[in-house]
């Protein structure tokens, strides 16, 4: 089983403040690290924190206001002075491949290991070993990603005492039919997987939202996440606000969450101005009950369904 957690490195907006960073998520599947978005500072979150950033393989940037992009910079060389050797990508919207440029030319810096950007568009699924990421047109005040990190379904349940009494001896049959390949038993009969694991079983989902108003596009993208971690910039007081900057309230935020019937909801993006969070978390919870803000470094793992 891999491991799968979820480390908020940066769970403010706009600036840093004394309690939290800005916008930086850690998703940390088996021994590799995704991050998405990378405000300044991020490289001393992760000193701080319980991480490696020698561990990042890619880093997807939802879109280009400062407090999301400003902490690659500082990262990527700090990287190098540590000896990393092997490719970084970094993903993000259209302008992407043009942005990491600039920022690998800033003062006389020139990286020694690959570092590779790719454009990601409304809609697109890359597809990893065993994972996915896709990405959709969010409604903010530039352009904009959200995107959700889903892994493709796992084999059944294995029957073992269904294979012990089928012939199969323990060892390296085992293993093959759970891993979804036909083998041959000693006297030539062969045994798909179908015939010892039962139906398969979905993996797991996190949606990311980065920076948007709230627009209903979001419902069907997360439906049925594990984890929906979208932006809950500001209370219900501040609405017009929020949509005049292109932000989303705690209120419409769990209202996202309850329609897309996902698990749980947590809430970044939190203005500066909110000292005592519980203002955003207790009127998220008044729509959602199962809606938290997080502390930067918190930890959540998510479980696999058994």
């Amino acid at each position: 089983m891999t491991q799968l957690r979820i480390i908020f490195l940066g769970t403010g907006g706009s600036w840093p403040t004394v309690k939290r960073n800005v916008s930086s998520i850690a998703v940390k599947r088996g021994s590799e690290i995704i991050v998405f978005d990378c405000g300044e500072g991020t490289q001393r979150q992760f000193q701080q924190s319980n991480l490696s950033y020698m561990q990042i393989s890619k880093i997807f940037i939802t879109h280009f206001h400062g407090d999301h992009f400003l902490g690659i910079p500082g990262l990527i060389q700090t990287m190098q002075l540590n000896d990393r050797e092997k490719p970084l990508h970094i993903y993000g919207p259209k302008g992407i491949v043009e942005l990491t440029n600039q920022l690998l030319t800033l003062g006389y810096f020139r990286p020694s290991y690959r570092i590779i950007s790719h454009e990601v568009t409304d809609g697109q699924e890359i597809k990893f070993e065993d994972y996915s990421i896709s990405a959709l047109k969010v409604s903010h005040n530039v352009p904009a990603l959200a995107y959700c990190v889903k892994e493709f379904q796992r084999p059944g349940k294995f029957n073992k005492a269904k294979a012990l009494k089928m012939g199969i001896p323990e060892g390296p049959l085992f293993s093959k039919l759970q891993k979804g390949q036909t083998i041959a038993l000693a006297n030539g009969e062969k045994v798909t997987p179908d015939m010892i694991l039962g139906p398969s079983r979905k993996g797991r989902k996190i949606v990311i939202s980065g920076d948007t108003k709230p627009c209903d596009q979001m419902i069907g993208f997360s439906e049925d996440a594990d984890i929906l971690i979208h932006e809950g910039t500001f209370d219900t007081r501040l609405q017009d606000i929020a949509k005049e900057y292109g932000h989303t309230t705690a209120a419409q935020a769990a209202e996202i969450a309850k329609k897309a019937g996902v698990e749980k909801l947590f809430l970044v993006h939190i203005s500066p101005r909110y000292l005592d969070f519980h203002v955003l978390e207790d009127e998220a919870r008044s729509v959602f009950p199962h809606s938290y803000v997080p502390k930067d470094f918190q930890e959540v793992e998510v479980k696999l369904k058994k």
